[in-house]
């Protein structure tokens, strides 16, 4: 009987869950949403039981729709959202919940932080950030202080539910690089950053590879999910890494964009090079001796989902496949996407979403088109700050729930000037990755064996005479957020 292999994927709006065969074909797949929290304004918060409630929901409605492939899981693979802060005292009971990756509470921590650690952005791959980790951690210690002197253990949010599923404090070296505490050469916790931020190591997770096991499923769990005691947990992945697993993007200069709640380029490199002036994010992969470049944008497809309920428009497949029948040439309507700050290329947590240009004849389908390529604008901003440090991207993969659109794609592959490849199967990659690295764990296969690439569904040329128009209006796109900074921090 051939085994099969359980990925999950902790995200900011859902938890998802698949399992995969030894063919590498996708059995059975689960989500269940989850909610963010926003008490103040620039916070974004969830509760970790969230995340434990919800793998556990997604497990049932995976044991429903295929137990006997369930049953057969050989082991379990996490990704997840990086940088969220979770906090827990000396029993493992989170003391608050955990603060998200597009929280900008902490900007003059960030300023602290950098002042205090001139050299950062070489050591940690990339300057503070208000998302970042460590920032967070020190508007802790000194807004809540009382909080901060009980934690114990500082996990991430997969790392929360592997506490559940092993009872072991373990990350990756991703979810590890995310947290501005690591030394990204190295590839362990920077004992200057820890000072830094008033840490020891013991309150930080052991660092296991992706690809390596991390910990065996407990007891109680193994017999509530119905698996077998002892069953492997692998080191798993931060999503980017591991949706870079689930496309096959592991050798030098594999690229990839990514368009889930948050947007990214993501470039695979054969050794560390940090380049913080651009506000590039240079971290340690899942894999062994692998690290990557990563431009990291705040807003992806969630502006999508916005944009319909602003237009009161509940059903947005209908929507974009109208706006694309509308398409006759780039909207002069100018939408800025930070509607939770920005990171690449700007690190400003104050940036707020813009539509500028309103006139009284703009549709909803203008609104929409206008959505779908301020996205891209931004996208074509990030590729240049990889550009600037060393690493152009002439061809890239997209994955995420917004790599179901075409019509998004191609405007996309034209604002940006490259070929845009579409694989089967990628709106599920980081759970997909997760399951891969579940796999390896378990089997000690290859990495290059299983990490192929997929299927390729589709390849979009770029068209050059919309590249021109387009390029010709991120001119102006730039220079709105420019003309706009002083007020978003007014």
């Amino acid at each position: 009987m051939t085994s099969t292999y359980l990925g999950i994927d902790i995200g900011t709006s859902a938890v998802k869950a698949v399992v995969v065969d030894e063919a590498q074909a996708l059995l059975a797949s689960a989500s269940v949403p989850l909610t963010t929290s926003r008490p103040h304004p620039l916070w974004s918060e969830q509760h970790p039981d969230q995340w434990w409630t919800a793998t556990n929901q997604a497990v049932v409605t995976l044991r429903q729709s295929a137990p006997e492939a369930f049953a057969r899981t050989a082991a379990i693979g996490l990704s997840g959202q990086m940088h969220g802060a979770v906090l827990l005292d000396a029993a493992d009971r989170p003391l608050c919940p955990a603060i998200l990756w597009n929280d900008g509470r902490a900007a003059a921590e960030c300023e602290a932080l950098q002042a205090a650690v001139p050299n950062l952005g070489h050591i940690a791959g990339v300057v503070a950030m208000p998302g970042l980790t460590a920032p967070k951690l020190l508007w802790l210690a000194r807004h809540e202080p009382a909080l901060f002197t009980q934690t114990a253990h500082i996990l991430l949010p997969k790392d929360y539910v592997r506490l559940k599923l092993t009872g072991n404090h373990v990350t990756d070296p991703t979810d590890a690089a995310g947290t501005l505490l690591l030394d990204e050469a190295s590839r362990d916790w920077s004992p200057e950053l820890l000072n830094a931020c008033g840490l020891t190591q013991a309150q930080m997770p052991r660092i296991s590879d992706g690809t390596a096991p991390a910990g065996r499923l407990l007891p109680a769990i193994a017999a509530e999910w119905g698996l077998p005691v002892g069953t492997i947990v692998a080191g798993g992945a931060g999503d980017a890494a591991a949706g870079a697993v689930g496309i096959g993007a592991i050798n030098c200069g594999d690229a990839f964009i990514s368009l889930g709640t948050s947007a990214q380029i993501f470039v695979t490199t054969g050794s560390y090079r940090p380049y913080p002036e651009t506000l590039i994010h240079s971290f340690a992969h899942t894999l062994p001796r692998t690290w990557f470049q990563m431009a990291a944008l705040l807003n992806g497809a969630s502006v999508v989902e916005w944009a319909a309920r602003l237009t009161g428009q509940p059903d947005i497949p209908d929507l974009l496949a109208r706006t694309e029948a509308a398409f006759t040439a780039p909207q002069r309507l100018l939408f800025l996407p930070y509607l939770a700050g920005e990171r690449t290329p700007h690190n400003d947590p104050h940036a707020r979403g813009v539509l500028f240009g309103l006139t009284p004849e703009t549709s909803p389908t203008a609104v929409m088109q206008s959505v779908l390529e301020g996205v891209a604008y931004s996208l074509l901003e990030a590729h240049d700050c990889l550009t600037a440090a060393g690493t152009p991207v002439t061809h890239a993969a997209i994955i995420g729930g917004g790599a179901r659109s075409l019509f998004w794609t191609r405007i996309i592959a034209s604002t940006l000037g490259i070929p845009i490849t579409r694989y089967t199967g990628s709106e599920s990659g980081p759970a997909f990755g997760a399951a891969r690295l579940a796999r390896i764990a378990a089997t000690g296969e290859a990495i290059d064996t299983i990490c192929t690439k997929p299927p390729t569904l589709d390849v979009t040329e770029p068209d050059r005479r919309l590249h021109e128009v387009y390029r010709e209006n991120s001119v102006r796109f730039r220079r709105l957020y420019r003309a706009l900074r002083e007020e978003f921090r007014a």
